[in-house]
């Protein structure tokens, strides 16, 4: 019967582990989808029409919106003037509150 051994720590540290390296993961790029793609294969497949084969999603990709219209131009935010911004527009409604309560 073999009974395992622990080993020493200076047989452990005789094994050079530092230069072995583990082979990296292979992964598989798959081609991202455009909205258009997406739009394309959400009507033309009818899978995409039903969810649990239950539910009717004909009414909601009938109404949902076009990418152009979701598009939106990137606006850097500055965080003093958007600090400003919005300090402004809730003093300007508290004194709005202000004098509504007072008439």
């Amino acid at each position: 019967v073999d009974i395992p051994v622990i080993p020493d720590l200076e047989e452990v540290q005789e094994e050079d582990l530092a230069m072995q390296v583990a082979a990296p993961p292979s992964v598989q790029v798959n081609r991202v989808l455009t909205y258009h793609d997406l739009d394309k294969d959400l009507r033309k497949y009818a899978a995409f029409q039903t969810m649990d084969g239950e539910v009717d999603l004909k009414l909601l990709t009938k109404v949902l919106a076009p990418e152009h219209e979701l598009r939106e131009d990137d606006v850097s935010w500055n965080w003093d003037h958007l600090f400003t911004e919005v300090s402004s527009e809730l003093v300007t409604e508290w004194d709005l509150g202000q004098s509504e309560r007072e008439d």
